[in-house]
């Protein structure tokens, strides 16, 4: 599994106008071809009379797959530049379908890969994507005092304070990285003279979305 990874988390809508042609961007996520194909189908059956809806997706986080559609554009000119954006952007488990109504004028094979590709990442900027990385739960159980050493070594190695419990002592759970872990225990351990408990959860996906811990 990769450590960390980009992918969508809200999906997103956006339209652009060149020449009078409309292109209208779908970004969503899919984590199976077969997800991948029945978003498409779902824009298509919402554009029905549009004259194309082109797609591209990239399905899989290590063995990646691949596939675009120009359909009935030039060839070339839209599925993929549409996945060279979601390459370039570095998007995994995404879908992008790119409808076009055709304005009347045409935009020659460079015109048309300007239009596409721009659609695409203006679909983009309107989703909300998240850096999903590997990680663990850490809970950090110890005396009041402490609580600022932890929040202090937290916020040095720029790591999440999920929750703050305050009960005869306090209990910190922390969302670690799965390449830091075992250097942030460490230090807890230093710092505390041994006196923190420390209990690891099971290694997750997890995001940050608006400020806030989400696990998948």
């Amino acid at each position: 599994m990769l450590e960390t990874y980009r992918t969508i988390y809200c999906d997103g809508t956006d339209e652009i106008v060149e020449k009078k042609s409309r292109f209208i961007a779908h970004i969503g996520l899919a984590e199976t071809e077969e997800e991948a194909l029945a978003f498409v189908e779902r824009i298509k059956k919402r554009y029905w009379d549009a004259r194309h809806n082109c797609y591209a997706f990239r399905i899989g986080t290590d063995r990646v797959l691949e596939r675009c559609s120009d359909d009935g554009e030039p060839s070339g000119t839209a599925g993929k530049p549409m996945l060279e954006v979601l390459v370039g952007q570095g998007l995994y488990n995404t879908v992008a379908v790119v409808t076009r109504y055709f304005g009347g004028t045409l935009l020659g094979t460079g015109g048309l890969v300007r239009a596409y590709t721009k659609s695409t990442q203006a679909g983009i900027d309107a989703s909300v994507v998240v850096e999903k990385k590997l990680g663990h739960m850490l809970e950090v159980v110890c005396d009041y005092s402490f609580l600022g050493k932890v929040q202090y070594i937290a916020a040095t190695q720029k790591i999440h304070i999920a929750d703050v419990q305050y009960t005869d002592c306090v209990t910190a759970v922390l969302m670690v990285p799965s390449d830091q872990r075992e250097s942030l225990k460490k230090k807890l351990v230093e710092a505390s003279n041994g006196a923190a408990k420390l209990t690891e959860g099971d290694e997750v996906y997890y995001g940050i979305v608006d400020g806030e811990l989400v696990t998948f």
